[in-house]
């Protein structure tokens, strides 16, 4: 089985991931007061929660349009909303 990434698009069909722009927006703990600090913890502190996630991707090769997403993490496969 491929491990490869697809996103599935609702107004292109099924792509590659590189096609896409993918971004999280993370809780940062209110315990980190400085601004440097809080940039490099959103920037590189991201959850990845194992299992099914939702998620948003920005088809920016494409029809530069946001689609929603469930991906399971462990197997890497995709499910528009």
């Amino acid at each position: 089985m491929s491990m490869r990434l697809r996103i599935p698009c609702p107004h292109c069909g099924i792509r590659a991931v590189e096609e896409f722009v993918y971004g999280e927006l993370p809780d940062v703990p209110a315990a980190l007061t400085d601004p440097i600090a809080r940039d490099l913890d959103k920037a590189f502190m991201h959850t990845n929660a194992e299992g099914v996630v939702t998620e948003r991707w920005f088809h920016a090769s494409g029809c530069r349009r946001w689609c929603t997403v469930t991906r399971d993490t462990t197997d890497n496969t995709t499910n528009a909303i």
